[in-house]
Order: C-alpha cells, then sequence, then structure tokens
C-alpha cells in the first residue's frame, strides 16, 4: 500500500473499495486497527498538536479526505488516485456491512441522532446489522460505561462522531480496551444522513469547493477554515512537504 507523508502525516493511496476490502481483511484478522479520515486541517493540527500527531502516524490507515490532500500530492509530483470523504464512506461501508454482516455500532453526535442514523442506514440497506448506538461524549468520566457497552456489542465495526481531534485521541486513548478490528472516527457524518446538516451537490465537491459551501452554511467555521490556505502555503514552499514513504 502507498504511503505518502504530507507534512509528516502519512496519507495512504487507496480508493473506495481498496478501503471497504481491508476493513474486511482487519475484520477477519481480528485485531484491532484505528482508521483517520485526514484532510488539511487534520495535518495542520497535527503539526501543532503531538498528541494527535502521534496517533495520525500510529493509525493502520490514514483516508485522504480532503481534495487539499490530493492537490498537495500531484504539486509535489505524486498521486492520491481518489478521494476517499468519510462522509461518502458512511454509505459505502453500510451498503458493504450489510452485504457481509459486519456488526457496526455508532457512537457520538447529540441525543438521538445516532439512533436516527441507524434507522435511515437499517431502511436503505436491508441486512445492515446494528448493534448498539449510543451518545455518550469522550470526557474521562463517560468512558467506562461506553467501553463496557462496546465490549458487550461484540461489535467489529466502531464509528464515532465526536469531532476531529477528540474522536481519534479517544479511540486511540481506549484501543487497547475496546480491541474493535476497525475503529473510525466519522466528523459530522450523522448529521449528514440524518439531514441535521447538508453536504455540497456532487460538482461541488468534484470541484474540491466542499469547503466553500460549508463555510458558507456555517461561517462560524472561519477560524478552522484557515488551515486551509496555510495548509496550501507550507506545501507550495517546501520541496520536501510531500515525500512517498512506500
Amino acid at each position: 500500500m502507498k504511503t505518502l507523508s504530507i507534512l509528516n502525516v502519512p496519507v495512504h493511496d487507496v480508493t473506495y473499495n481498496e478501503t471497504l476490502d481491508l476493513f474486511g481483511d482487519y475484520i477477519a484478522s481480528g485485531n484491532y486497527h484505528q482508521i483517520c479520515t485526514v484532510n488539511p486541517e487534520f495535518v495542520m493540527a497535527a503539526n501543532q498538536q503531538p498528541e494527535f500527531m502521534h496517533v495520525l502516524q500510529n493509525a493502520s490507515l490514514c483516508l485522504p479526505d480532503g481534495q487539499g490532500l490530493l492537490w498537495g500530492a500531484k504539486l509535489r509530483g505524486h498521486v492520491l488516485r481518489e478521494r476517499v470523504a468519510g462522509s461518502t464512506m458512511m454509505y459505502k461501508l453500510a451498503e458493504r456491512a450489510a452485504q457481509e454482516n459486519w456488526r457496526v455500532f455508532l457512537l457520538g453526535a447529540a441525543d438521538g441522532v445516532a439512533g436516527q442514523t441507524a434507522s435511515i442506514l437499517e431502511a436503505r440497506y436491508p441486512g445492515f446489522n446494528v448493534v448498539g448506538t449510543w451518545s455518550g461524549s469522550p470526557s474521562e468520566e463517560d468512558a467506562p460505561g461506553i467501553v463496557q457497552l462496546i465490549k458487550q456489542s461484540r461489535v467489529q465495526v466502531l464509528l464515532v462522531a465526536y469531532g476531529a481531534p477528540k474522536q481519534d485521541l479517544w479511540i486511540y486513548k481506549y484501543r487497547n480496551e475496546m480491541k474493535v478490528p476497525v475503529m473510525m472516527g466519522v466528523g459530522g457524518s450523522f448529521d449528514f444522513v440524518t439531514g441535521i446538516a447538508t453536504r455540497a451537490p456532487e460538482w461541488v465537491q468534484n470541484l474540491g469547493l466542499e469547503w466553500l459551501h460549508r463555510l458558507i452554511k456555517e461561517p462560524w467555521r472561519w477560524r478552522r477554515m484557515l488551515a486551509l490556505p496555510k495548509f496550501a502555503l507550507r506545501v507550495m514552499l517546501s520541496k520536501d512537504s510531500v515525500r512517498s514513504d512506500a
């Protein structure tokens, strides 16, 4: 599996189908794996937060979720074949999980949202097997109960919607206790499924302007969006900003 290092953050050159095949391999192995959905905001945050950088560098799989990563790789003479967006992966994962009878647990978001997400995906993909949902929080006080709930459910795929980087740090902290084969942070994906939030039209996504659509819909995110021009500038100014590690 080809890996690029983008400002020291690993990004794996995988497609949607290859990712789902890897999930199947992870489940068959019985070992636990953390999957992170990397975008330019992740990269810039990790370069300021050593703990987050450590999580990303030790994840089993870092998906290229962010058109800016594909642009940065191309600018430096490398290729990431496909953007693997976490929000789109939710649907593709649900479809594959229904076919393979993977046991899925949905954790996070506001009260009731995980349950609504489960109902919608179960109706859309007959056979989708959600063995548990919970809102909870990434606080240390809530962790023991949540971890016990997850262990009792014998889940194979854990999707955590606490927002980045909290969800990724939380998974990493409790990974040894949960031992779930596939553990992935999904940000606001439950909100997209339930219609609480709306994604950009597909043509906007294809142009790499989903960030602009989100900024228009959620102008309070402007401070976080500053990571995008900072990312672009660093990639342009440093020849070693993107390296091929494998």
